[in-house]
Formats: C-alpha cells, structure tokens, sequence
C-alpha cells in the first residue's frame, strides 16, 4: 500500500499533561499550542493524518459539553480512525462519552509527564494510538504505557501511575 491509499487518521487534541508546558519556578503548567504536529513530524509519520486542535484543557476541567463537542467532532468527521489526545485523570470518563460512535477505531492517549520533557512518554503513547486505530476493531480503545485496553473496561490506578484493565 502506498501512503496516498492508506485510510487517513484523524488527531483530536483536547490538552492534558501530554501538552502541558512549564514557564518558570514560579508558574504552574499551561496547556500550550498542541505539541503533537511537532512530534508526529520528528517521528517521520508517512501515514496521512490531519489534526484538529479542539480544545486546550486539563482533563479534571473537561464538562459534558466539551466530551459532546468531541463525540460530534469525531462523528462528523470523515475519517474512520480517530486518535483522541487527553488527559489521563478522567480519560476513561471521554471514552465512555464516544462509545456510541459507531464504524469507527478511536483511540485515546495521553502522557504521564509532558511531551515537551525529555523522559515524557507521550511519544510513545501516541505511536501506539497510531498503531492500535490501524489494527483495532471498530470501537473505543485506550493506549498508555505499553498496552492497550477495551476504553470501556480500565481505570486509571493513580497509586501506581498506570492504568490496568477492569
């Protein structure tokens, strides 16, 4: 297959610590302009995608009516392979608010440390979002940390800083 017949992948970034960035001592985090063009370019991704900066939140700031605006997003776009980047504390909470979207993979991932850190895992977590909407089944999934879950059947383990299967 060449990159032009591939099924384009459609990014949604709504903020999270993925996109967090510090300023000074003095400052808390930001959610600035979306870093993930920046890394999908760096990680050389022939695949065709397209990104849609929805929303610049923390997830713990995240209403209905913003998990609305992204299931109608999601929905009326095109595209059938979604990647949704989002915060890790109420990721679980958004997966379930797309469940209903039906003949589309989306995919959400996030970061436990921001992309712009040198030890961050977003690009990690993003690749495996790449991968699992390309191979996954139709539904809603989530990818952190190596794995990847059923988006209806895991919980975030704040403890343990990761997320298992429920």
């Amino acid at each position: 297959m060449t990159a032009s017949s591939l099924s384009p992948i459609l990014v949604v970034t709504t903020g999270g610590t993925l996109d967090k960035q510090y300023f000074d001592a003095l400052s808390e985090y930001q959610i600035t302009e979306s870093v993930i063009p920046k890394l999908l370019g760096i990680a050389r991704v022939a695949h065709p995608f397209r990104v849609v900066e929805l929303l610049r939140k923390d997830s713990l700031e995240l209403t209905d009516e913003d998990r609305a605006l992204i299931a109608a997003t999601i929905a009326g776009a095109p595209e059938s392979l979604v990647v949704v980047t989002h915060g890790t504390d109420t990721m679980t909470d958004t997966a379930a608010a797309l469940a209903h979207i039906e003949g589309k993979t989306i995919v959400l991932c996030g970061a436990l440390a921001p992309a712009r850190f040198a030890e961050s895992d977003a690009a990690f977590n993003l690749g495996m979002a790449f991968a699992t909407c390309q191979s996954a089944q139709a539904g809603v999934w989530i990818t952190m940390s190596g794995s990847v879950f059923d988006g209806l059947k895991v919980r975030k383990d704040r403890e343990a800083g990761k997320f298992v299967a429920r």
